[in-house]
Formats: C-alpha cells, sequence, structure tokens
C-alpha cells in the first residue's frame, strides 16, 4: 500500500529529492511538497545577482515544475506547527496535512528586529529575493543622490555583500560610502592569509572596513556601534549569524542549541524516526556543522536514499561531514579568495574556480526551463 511523503522545504538539500521523485510514484507513493515560493534561489550566487554578475534566472530552480513535472503535488505555502504525534502538519492557510514519512529542509533565517521609528531601510540577506528587490532599490536611489550603505557582519556573507555591493555601485556609475561593521575581526574564525586578502581588496576599493566593535541598533537613520559611534546610513544590510525557525522547538521535537531540529546520523530525527531533515534547519547530533551550503548540498543523496530506504524498511546510509571544506568568497570585481586546506589563494582564477562549481551544481538541477522564463 502506498504511503503519504511530504517534503518541507525546496532547498538546498532537497533538490535529488526532486529531481527523483519519480522513484517514490513507482513505489506508489503519493508525494506532496510544500515550499514557500514556486521559485527557489541559491544563496551562493546571491551576493553576485545583487552585483549583476549574474541574472535573477541564472541562479533559480523552478521547483514547483520540478515537483509537477515528476508527478508530485505542489502547495506553495508555508507551515506553521508540525504535529509529530498524529503525523500531521498544520499551513499558514489552514489546510492540515498528513503524513507517513516527512523530510524537512525550511532554511534559516537572520534574526534581526529594526527600529521601526528609523527611515533607514534595513534589508536581511535572507530570503535570497531580498537581494533583487535591493538591487532595483539601490540602482533606482543612486539616480538622485549619493547614498550610504552599510554591511552589518563580518563573516563570508557580509564580505560577499560589501565586495558586490561596490561592484553595484562602479557599474552604475553610482556616488557611494560603503560600510562594512565587521564585529570583533574580520573573518575571525579564518586563516590570517583569507583575512589580509579580503581585507585588501575591499580597502583598495574604498569600502570602509570596521573592526573591535558591533552594531547594536539602527536609530535616526544610522546604525548605533557598541563603542557609541554612529555610521550614517540610508540603507543597511543585515549579514549577520542564521539561526533555524523556532518551528521545531514549538512543536515539541527535541532541538539543538540553535533551536535546529536535532538529527543523527542518518539525517533523521532522533524523537520522530519518520521525520528526516537537512541544510540549515537541522542540529546534527554527532558533531556541530557550520552553517554553508556545502554540507546541505552533501546531504542530497543521503536524504534520499534514506526516505526511499525508510520507507521500504531498508539500512539507512549515514551523512559523513567533510572535514576540510573548500571555500571561496565573491569579491564582486571578477576576483575571489579561496582557502583549501592550508593553501590561500586567489585573483581571477579563484573566481573562475567558485564560477564552475556554481554553475555546475545548477546545470544539475536547472531542469525546468528556468533559463526561459
Amino acid at each position: 500500500m502506498g504511503r503519504q511523503v511530504v517534503i518541507v522545504g525546496a532547498g538546498h538539500a532537497h533538490l535529488t529529492i526532486l529531481k527523483n521523485l519519480q522513484e517514490f510514484k513507482n513505489a506508489g507513493h503519493d508525494v506532496t511538497v510544500v515550499s514557500s515560493s514556486r521559485l527557489h534561489y541559491y544563496s551562493g550566487m546571491g551576493p553576485g545577482m545583487l552585483s549583476g554578475i549574474y541574472r535573477p534566472e541564472d541562479i533559480r530552480f523552478n521547483v514547483k515544475k520540478m515537483s509537477e513535472d515528476r508527478g508530485a503535488v505542489f502547495i506553495e505555502g508555508k507551515v506553521v506547527k508540525l504535529h509529530p504525534q498524529k503525523k500531521e502538519i498544520d499551513l499558514q492557510s489552514g489546510r492540515a496535512l498528513p503524513y507517513d514519512v516527512m523530510s524537512v529542509n525550511t532554511g534559516s533565517f537572520v534574526p534581526v528586529e529594526a527600529d521601526g521609528s528609523s527611515d533607514v531601510s534595513v534589508i536581511t540577506v535572507k530570503p535570497i529575493e531580498n537581494l533583487l528587490n535591493a538591487r532595483r532599490q539601490i540602482i533606482g536611489a543612486l539616480k538622485n543622490k549619493e547614498l550610504k550603505i552599510t554591511v552589518v557582519g563580518g563573516g563570508p556573507t557580509g564580505v560577499e555583500m560589501a565586495g558586490n555591493l561596490e561592484r553595484l555601485v562602479c557599474d552604475e556609475s553610482g556616488k557611494c560610502r560603503i560600510t562594512l561593521v565587521a564585529g570583533s575581526r574580520l573573518l575571525r574564525q579564518f586563516k590570517a592569509g583569507v583575512r589580509h586578502r579580503v581585507m585588501n581588496s575591499l580597502v583598495r576599493r574604498n569600502v570602509q572596513v570596521i573592526e573591535g566593535t558591533r552594531s547594536t541598533a539602527v536609530q535616526n537613520q544610522s546604525v548605533v556601534l557598541s563603542d557609541g559611534r554612529a555610521v550614517e546610513s540610508d540603507i543597511v544590510f543585515m549579514a549577520v549569524g542564521v539561526k533555524p525557525s523556532s518551528l521545531f522547538e514549538d512543536s515539541g521535537l527535541t532541538v539543538g542549541p540553535d533551536g535546529g531540529m536535532l538529527v543523527n546520523r542518518h539525517l533523521q530525527s532522533v524523537s520522530f524516526p519518520e521525520i528526516f531533515g537537512g541544510g540549515d534547519c537541522i542540529s546534527f547530533e554527532p558533531q556541530p556543522l557550520a552553517k554553508v551550503g556545502v554540507y546541505a548540498v552533501r546531504q542530497n543523496p543521503i536524504l534520499l536514499n534514506n526516505l526511499l530506504g525508510f520507507l521500504k524498511g531498508a539500512a539507512l546510509e549515514q551523512f559523513i561531514p567533510q572535514k576540510k571544506v573548500l571555500l571561496a568568497f565573491n569579491m564582486g570585481d571578477g576576483t575571489a579568495v579561496v582557502q583549501w586546506h592550508s593553501l590561500v589563494w586567489g585573483g581571477r582564477l579563484g573566481f573562475a574556480l567558485k564560477n564552475y562549481i556554481d554553475k555546475t551544481f545548477m546545470k544539475n538541477f536547472q531542469i525546468s526551463g528556468e533559463l526561459d522564463d
């Protein structure tokens, strides 16, 4: 007898499942995909879309068409509650959806609350669609005035945002002061060689980098810093650390320290084995994992095989995280800074490598006419 399979979220970790939905249908199962949008944007190329290196259609997947072409029911909506005891989920529309087995990939968000009294436009870097709207906003504003843009966050996303904003302003022949508030130290968890190359790239292009202080508020058209200074700003991009939504904790599932659904080596909820998950919304019980896309990409085939295996009653595969991850930062000027093991390098060859890796990933899953939209 067929089972009800529900896929919640159409992010990086679920793309292999969506591409192979026919395997579930061929086994007699019914599949429903729930996603907040019919399109999913690849975050690894988001800053490049902001600058104009990539077009919006270059970095997105038509997950609605991908799902429906392979026999699944697609629901555009948001899950607001899980009821694991009775194997049911509630949608924002009021609809209840039953499941026998479920996989969740609901991503993460930037935990920021803007001061509503401020005239500053505060933009979080997630969801990635925000960057497309921001690009239009900046292009329009540059025609009328010199802008003051502040990026809050000294990690990889903040670095890429600052570099790609400089590229956007330059290409539009506009005038803009770009400030990066980097917290205690720019890229503090990375090798000195990475920090040096990134800092040189930004400073050379007149991006002001502020270290040794953090943002405490956005008010009175300024970003207020912990040392008492205020950075006058028209637009503020918040690129501080992301976290999972409270959906799992609110629904009574066991969660990790960051609030993500706690999963075992099989990417399976430790409290409800019929629920699987991947990407930023999970907390991996065996070891902490950084919120980087490479883990979600690597979880793709494991989730597919384990969902099918669970339905068959077969043994499940283990997810073994890479010990070393290649990291490449798109600096927005046709260069990238790359770290691989102990090697640190950059320049145009670095960007060529990152571009090749990203486009190869996109090509593998852009199978639903994305480039024809």
